[in-house]
């Protein structure tokens, strides 16, 4: 989404709060749950999975396995909800030609730095760059080449944007700026 006129333009940037991001920290929960559940009722010799007989289930090593599994899981669930929780990668590109500024603002984890805001005169922006690597995982990512400080992105790189829709957006972008478009 993003909002323009003839001075500004404020492109908000979409972070962790995602259906896909949800949906995988929910599936790695669950499926976490479950094999810890499993090894926990091999250990106990009960049923805590009513559908699965424990009996099958060895605690070493088998148990001890699945027990690991689950509490790794568990872990890399309980991160995915942070990033979603904090919606960690949020945030904003403001193009300023009133008064000659770029300021590109992230949220990141909390702490000391958990508001990353970066700020550019217009003028020294070199170029709109686009990357595109085309192949089973096609990946189109659109940059802004600042002198002397290298290039930032402006999208996401899980952005699966089309060859035409980048290009729209580069070239918007471009002449927003008054700036060239390279293309690697």
């Amino acid at each position: 989404m993003s909002w323009r006129s003839k001075q500004i333009w404020i492109e908000l940037i979409e972070g962790a709060r995602k259906k896909s991001n949800i949906g995988w920290a929910f599936i790695i929960f669950l499926g976490s749950l479950g094999f810890f559940f499993v090894g926990v009722s091999s250990y106990l010799g009960r049923n805590l999975i009513s559908f699965f007989p424990s009996q099958q289930i060895l605690f070493f090593p088998q148990g001890i396995v699945m027990s690991f599994y689950g509490i790794a899981g568990l872990f890399i669930s309980s991160y995915l909800w942070s990033t979603i929780l904090w919606n960690v990668g949020s945030g904003y590109d403001r193009f300023d030609r009133k008064e000659g500024i770029v300021s590109i603002f992230r949220w990141g984890f909390p702490g000391r730095n958990r508001r990353i805001l970066l700020r550019f005169f217009l003028k020294d922006i070199q170029s709109i760059r686009i990357e595109a690597k085309e192949g089973i995982y096609a990946r189109r990512v659109l940059y802004m080449e600042i002198r002397g400080q290298g290039a930032f992105p402006l999208n996401s790189t899980n952005e699966n944007l089309t060859p035409r829709e980048i290009e729209k957006r580069a070239a918007e972008l471009a002449y927003f700026l008054q700036v060239p478009i390279e293309v690697f």
